[in-house]
């Protein structure tokens, strides 16, 4: 049985999203963290869900028959950091991760609690390293 995806593309405000931020830091670190993923990916950010902003998309389908769209980088600002959402098993990118700062990682995920922690220009290499490992593993049909 098929299920809906529950993270779909919104028209909500990217801007008013993370307006609402209550942490001034987190908020701000946010704003510099669209920056960056636009220059990375030279997509505009838009909400995924509630709570996610997304950078581009790719259109997955599994073994299993599941199959969705999904942003092709994001994050999202959570209560203890800042979620990236981003491929970085497929590419082998220890080598950055190592030269990233502090963070922690998670399947598919990065979580940096301040942007201050690490080198954003290591963390825009991962993103775009993160970008080009999607589109290799899912290529534009």
């Amino acid at each position: 049985m098929a299920t809906t995806p529950k993270t779909l593309p919104t028209e909500n405000s990217v801007k008013a999203f993370l307006d609402s931020v209550p942490d001034e830091k987190k908020r701000s670190d946010c704003f510099t963290a669209v920056q960056l993923m636009q220059e990375a990916t030279g997509y505009s950010p838009k909400m995924w869900g509630p709570a996610i902003v997304g950078f581009g998309s790719y259109h997955y389908k599994y073994e299993s028959g599941h199959e969705g769209d999904a942003p092709l980088v994001g994050f999202s600002p959570r209560k203890e950091a800042i979620t990236f959402y981003l491929m970085l098993g497929a590419g082998n990118h220890e080598d950055l991760l190592q030269k990233l700062g502090k963070h922690k990682t998670g399947k598919g995920c990065l979580y940096i609690k301040r942007l201050e922690d690490v080198d954003t220009g290591v963390l825009k290499e991962l993103v775009q390293a993160s970008a080009r490992s999607v589109r290799a593993k899912y290529p534009a049909e």
